[in-house]
């Protein structure tokens, strides 16, 4: 290894660390403003709310601005039944879980 490529790595390791303390010392002073960045978002992508839920508060905000401009409240519309999905069999419950399995351990032996 020759100095000059020594040398680069060092100046790339101190970046490195150079980042990293500023990193830490943002956190006691409030941190960033504004935007959340993309993976803090993606790390909170995890509640969706239902069908049901977005038309029960779509309903109530059409019903208080109407109330609001002094028109009536729409009429609630009966919500369409749902399907129920009958119950999955032992035997295939059992057939999902090996397929299942083998494709945990392709995956692995493809990650290894």
């Amino acid at each position: 290894m020759d100095i000059a490529s020594v040398v680069v790595a060092l100046k790339e390791q101190r970046d490195r660390l150079d980042q990293a303390i500023a990193a830490l010392e943002s956190v006691g002073h409030g941190g960033r403003r504004g935007r959340p960045s993309k993976a803090v978002a993606d790390s909170r992508s995890g509640r969706h709310m239902s069908a049901a839920a977005r038309k029960r508060i779509s309903e109530a905000m059409k019903a208080r601005w109407a109330k609001r401009k002094g028109k009536s409240a729409p009429k609630k519309s009966v919500p369409a039944k749902t399907k129920v999905r009958p119950a999955m069999s032992a035997a295939a419950r059992k057939r999902l879980s090996s397929l299942m399995k083998i494709r945990w351990a392709a995956k692995r032996k493809a990650s290894a």
